[in-house]
């Protein structure tokens, strides 16, 4: 396959997963409690909005785990990726894709995957 062969859908699918694998290598193991899960949140959902081809992005962190996690003496814990739950949608050209990552109970796993591709 040359470069004239590559598609905008091929573009786009490989922008978005670029997308969530930096923002799960860069964020995992951020500190994190109940106050500032937000604000974190929020911050992930800024830094990759900011990114090529990026049209939306919904970033959340699960507040049960963050609370079953939380150090009882410093009152924090650190962001893993089995707590994220993140959905980005990214236009390359023509194509529109939109991606995930959620934690996947069965495989105990932070899971990546393509939701839909327009």
């Amino acid at each position: 396959m040359s470069g004239k062969d590559v598609t905008d859908r091929d573009n786009a699918l490989f922008e978005a997963g670029i997308k969530l694998g930096a923002l799960y290598h860069q964020f995992t193991g951020s500190p994190v409690n109940l106050k500032t899960v937000e604000s974190l949140e929020n911050a992930i959902a800024q830094s990759i909005s900011v990114q090529p081809f990026v049209e939306d992005i919904t970033v959340s962190i699960d507040r049960d785990m963050v609370r079953s996690n939380l150090n009882d003496e410093f009152g924090y814990c650190e962001l893993e990726g089995r707590m994220l739950d993140v959905r980005i949608n990214v236009k390359y050209g023509l194509a529109k894709v939109r991606v995930a990552l959620e934690f996947d109970a069965e495989l105990k796993y932070p899971m990546m995957r393509i939701e839909s591709v327009e």
